[in-house]
């Protein structure tokens, strides 16, 4: 039975909404995930060099990392809401797979997480060098394990293996099928080195928006270097893992290949050009505008002259990805990492000739690439998630079919209440992560006794932001 207009209407609002609130969730666990095992780098040289420098960077990027912790960890509770609101008939089939792998998430990263984060952020002068260490240490490995389930949970549905369905619902066979499915090693792999590579953007731009302003601190400097030092050998590691994602996706989902390329027709013996530029037309079923360029598609996309790719006429039309949203979606994500790698390889050359905290040109290209790896990983989140449509796991459950039976004003109110609450207050927080980002480092390091100041004793994970305000003394309180 065809979804009525209603229906369909409903369908496009419940996804808007998983997709508004997945843009907001997916930017913090970004930032927390490179910036943890930067912490970990960063008390690693403390411990070893004694350079306060390190220490100074450690105490300042902790701050950061509180902030997006807890804004990820509220923007995460939503989403899994929503699995039980706006999508119960999909929780219903494939809750016996998507169930125990966010369970596993909860019980071996989100604990780990939570039981040594409070010794990382406030147990500085509480406990011994060697414990706080190891407590950095765990928090950075729960959000790695974080990463693992929620990638084979996501894996899973974009290629699904180890399963067979029994009244109506699916029943897992074969666990390690299940969690190490076709696509997992690549987007686990794509999405950790994402998460890296946006950190150290991050990080590199706030350095050199110092630096543009005349504080070339030694503690700002070593930011500048340690971020552009790992762009460059994250960048080309990040578009090889991207061909081989690439070679599998081709494989298992050659439809959403197809309309990443905006390839429509497929002709034996005869090369695919690759498309650079243009706009896919659904209706018309071709790629208006095209900038195509010769054989390109088929080495890019087989690695041989005349290697063949489906074209999207080789789809029912139903069964077809938007081409024109993953196109677009794709090239940005794919423009993004050219300039990364241009950065990074500008940058190596200019500290072979010991310019590279002088360069303005530099510094200000830095600055611009600052959000670059966020908005690639949303870029690159919309290519994998629209491009999956129509399925909501892929070839076994149609996306129309795990929607909730609600109607079409309660979900325009809830969206509508989504966006408001969201934008103030993630807003909010990331307004006031900006502030602390512009007042960089305490270049004199945090007073050793600030912590330990029975007046200011934090116990929430944002609090960890909180150490630059004036603690009144006790005699003068009250009055």
């Amino acid at each position: 039975m065809e979804p009525s207009a209603a229906s369909t209407t409903a369908l496009d609002l419940a996804r808007f909404q998983f997709a508004f609130t997945i843009a907001f969730h997916i930017i913090f666990p970004a930032l927390t995930i490179g910036l943890a095992s930067y912490l970990v780098t960063l008390e690693g040289l403390w411990l070893w060099k004694k350079i306060p420098k390190y220490r100074e960077l450690y105490h300042f990027w902790a701050k950061i990392f509180a902030i997006n912790f807890a804004m990820g960890v509220v923007s995460g509770i939503v989403m899994a809401y929503q699995f039980g609101t706006n999508w119960s008939f999909f929780s219903t089939f494939a809750g016996g797979v998507t169930g125990p792998l966010l369970a596993y998430e909860v019980l071996t990263a989100f604990f780990l997480e939570a039981g040594f984060l409070g010794v990382m952020l406030f147990g500085w002068n509480r406990v011994g060098p060697g414990l706080h260490f190891f407590a950095t240490i765990m928090v950075a490995l729960g959000t790695l394990i974080s990463t693992f389930w929620i990638l084979a949970s996501n894996s899973w549905m974009q290629t699904p293996t180890g399963f067979t369905i029994a009244d109506g619902r699916v029943v897992p066979t074969d666990w390690f099928q299940v969690v190490f499915n076709p696509s997992f090693p690549y987007r686990l792999l794509h999405m950790v080195v994402a998460a890296y590579l946006s950190t150290a953007l991050f990080v590199g731009g706030a350095a050199a928006w110092h630096m543009l302003r005349g504080r070339s601190t030694p503690a700002i400097r070593t930011m500048f270097s340690m971020a552009m030092g790992l762009i460059v050998v994250l960048a080309p590691i990040q578009m090889i893992i991207g061909d081989l994602h690439g070679l599998n996706t081709l494989k298992y989902q050659p439809a959403k290949i197809a309309a990443i390329e905006g390839h429509w027709d497929s002709v034996p013996g005869q090369s695919v050009s690759l498309n650079l530029f243009g706009w896919p037309d659904m209706a018309a079923e071709k790629t208006l505008y095209a900038v195509a360029v010769p054989y390109l598609g088929s080495l890019i996309l087989t690695h041989e002259l005349y290697g063949q790719v489906p074209g999207l006429k080789q789809f029912p039309p139903d069964d077809r990805p938007n081409s024109t949203i993953v196109f677009w979606s794709f090239r940005i994500m794919v423009g993004l990492a050219i300039l990364m790698l241009v950065l990074s390889l500008w940058a190596l050359w200019l500290r072979w000739k010991g310019e590279l905290f002088s360069s303005k040109n530099l510094l200000r290209f830095a600055v611009l690439m600052g959000p670059a790896g966020l908005i690639a990983v949303l870029a690159g989140w919309i290519t994998t998630e629209v491009g999956r449509q129509p399925w909501v796991v892929y070839n076994v459950m149609r996306t129309a079919h795990g929607v909730s039976n609600h109607s079409v004003a309660a979900l325009t109110t809830s969206l509508a209440m989504f966006v408001i609450l969201y934008i103030i207050v993630f807003g909010a927080g990331v307004i006031y992560m900006l502030k602390i980002v512009a007042r960089g480092p305490d270049e004199e390091g945090p007073p050793e006794d600030a912590i330990d100041n029975p007046l200011h004793r934090p116990s929430r994970p944002i609090s960890a932001a909180e150490n630059d305000a004036a603690v009144e003394p006790a005699e003068t309180a009250g009055k």
